[in-house]
């Protein structure tokens, strides 16, 4: 279960809180949330930075490894291709004796 909450930094400054008999000074309070909402600000466009970097990241591993397995892939056909020549000219030659 979470406590997640999805707040914004609107709905910080716009909270309003009861004032009581011995209540804290209001001035102090406002101060604090202005603080509060500065920072949930900027750790949201973090969050939203750090996000959109794991995805990017996420896109371009794939890529190189699909990049990659088609280069190996391209590679061993290419070492096939050359041991079978060499066969044929090893293999080729002892046969015409």
């Amino acid at each position: 279960m979470s406590n997640q909450h999805n707040l914004t930094g609107k709905d910080i400054l716009e909270k309003n809180f009861k004032t009581g008999m011995r209540g804290y000074n209001q001035e102090e309070v406002d101060e604090f949330l202005d603080i509060i909402i500065q920072d949930y600000e900027y750790f949201t466009q973090e969050l939203e930075r750090l996000s959109n970097e794991n995805d990017r990241l996420k896109k371009q591993s794939e890529n190189t490894r699909i990049r990659s397995t088609t280069s190996n892939h391209q590679v061993n056909y290419d070492i096939l291709k050359r041991l079978s020549n060499l066969e044929k000219a090893v293999f080729g030659k002892k046969f015409e004796e």
